[in-house]
């Protein structure tokens, strides 16, 4: 496993002083990031291969958002290749060293000059030590729409929504879906589906479904195909007492 240590920052918190799920995502990109680099297949070897990593997908359980200014350590670890992707795990714990939150993701190698996927090289396989992967709750399939669909306000892709592959950030859709979950609404799970990559000057159209304990979102383009899916379980209610 990988991991650093940290703290809390006041960028990663909310209005209560405690750790945001954006602030989670981030955390746990940031340490699959720093894996990589360390390992020497990191973002300079990609881009000398015209080759990149797209996140295909998130699962996310929070247990416990740490608060401000508290001592965390984030770890990741791959558990799977296949032919053209990859599966890795992450957990964040607390000060207490407690699982505050974990989470499972799927990537896509791809060609970044074709656009297209592209075959795992050797090298990069060698690169990481796979491990076992971890349990969590069932993978309920590809998310779907809960039944009505209630528009939301359209909105054009900034620059400050774009990653170093001048996409929409991943996190960035999870972030502008939230906008969208009613006050006191308290994030349990969150999984995300991306399957278009939305550029600057798009323009998103949100769609608002109720599901089973929580909401969908479904950012779509103009014509109504879709970019992301987001789907939030949880309850509403005030954030965790301690």
């Amino acid at each position: 496993m990988y991991e650093y240590d940290s703290r809390v920052r006041l960028t990663e918190v909310d209005q209560n002083q405690r750790m945001t799920l954006t602030g989670i995502l981030n955390a746990f990109q940031d340490c699959s990031t720093f894996h990589s680099e360390d390992l020497g297949v990191g973002m300079r070897y990609l881009e000398e291969r015209e080759r990149m990593w797209v996140l295909r997908s998130w699962n996310i359980q929070i247990f416990r958002c740490p608060l401000l200014a508290e001592a965390v350590r984030v770890g990741t670890w791959p558990y799977e290749f296949g032919k053209v992707t990859g599966r890795r795990n992450f957990r964040l714990m607390d000060g207490d060293g407690k699982m505050a939150a974990c989470g499972d993701s799927t990537w896509v190698f791809m060609d970044s000059r074709r656009m297209r996927p592209a075959r795992i090289d050797e090298e990069i396989c060698r690169a990481y030590q796979l491990e076992p992967g971890m349990m969590m709750e069932g993978d309920a399939g590809e998310i779907q729409a809960p039944g009505t669909l209630t528009p939301g306000e359209p909105f054009t892709v900034r620059t400050y929504h774009l990653d170093v592959n001048r996409h929409v950030n991943n996190g960035q859709y999870v972030r502008l879906a939230q906008e969208y979950l009613p006050e006191g609404f308290r994030i349990r799970r969150m999984r995300a589906e991306y399957r278009r990559s939305a550029v600057l000057n798009d323009r998103i159209c949100p769609e608002i479904g109720i599901c089973e304990d929580g909401y969908t979102i479904f950012m779509k383009d103009e014509a109504g195909k879709v970019y992301a899916a987001v789907e939030f379980q949880g309850s509403d209610g005030q954030a965790d007492a301690e």
